[in-house]
C-alpha cells in the first residue's frame, strides 16, 4: 500500500492505494479516504477522493505573428529544434509538419497553421528557442 495526501476542494484526504502486480490485469485498488482534522468545523458527510481519467495534456496554441503579411509558427514552449521540414519557396498545406522541437525530453510535430508559402525559416537544426519565439513564416 502507498499512502498519499490529496486535496479536493481545499479539503485534505489521505488516500492509500494498493499497487497491482502483474500486467494486465484489470482489478481495481480499493480507495481509503480519511479526512486531515482541521481547526474548522467539517460537513457530516466528508467528501472520498474519487478516481478520474487521465487527460491528455492540450496542445499549446500557436500564436499567429504577422512578419511579412504572413502568419509565424511560434514554439509553444522552450526547447530544441530537432529537425527543420521546410525550406523558403516551399508550398505547405495546413497540417503538414514543419519543425519538430524537442521540449521535457518529448518530440514535439509543430504544424503549419494555413496553408501557403514558407516565406521565412528563422530557425536552424539544433538551435535552442524560447517560448513565443517565431520559428516559420507562412505567406
Amino acid at each position: 500500500m502507498k499512502r498519499f495526501k490529496v486535496r479536493v476542494d481545499n479539503q485534505m484526504f489521505y488516500v492509500e492505494v494498493e499497487e497491482i502486480p502483474g500486467e494486465g490485469e484489470t482489478v481495481a485498488a480499493p480507495i481509503v479516504a480519511a479526512p486531515i482534522v482541521a481547526s474548522r468545523p467539517t460537513p457530516k458527510s466528508a467528501p472520498v477522493a474519487k478516481p478520474t481519467k487521465a487527460v491528455a495534456p492540450a496542445a499549446a496554441p500557436r500564436a499567429a505573428a504577422p512578419a511579412a503579411g504572413g502568419a509565424g509558427i511560434t514554439a509553444p514552449m522552450p526547447g530544441t529544434i530537432l529537425d527543420v521540414k521546410v525550406e523558403v519557396g516551399q508550398s505547405v498545406n495546413a497540417g503538414d509538419n514543419v519543425v519538430i522541437l524537442e521540449a521535457m525530453k518529448m518530440e514535439n510535430e509543430l504544424k503549419a497553421d494555413k496553408s501557403g508559402t514558407v516565406k521565412e525559416v528563422r530557425v536552424k537544426k539544433g538551435q535552442t528557442v524560447n517560448a513565443g519565439e517565431v520559428l516559420i513564416v507562412i505567406g
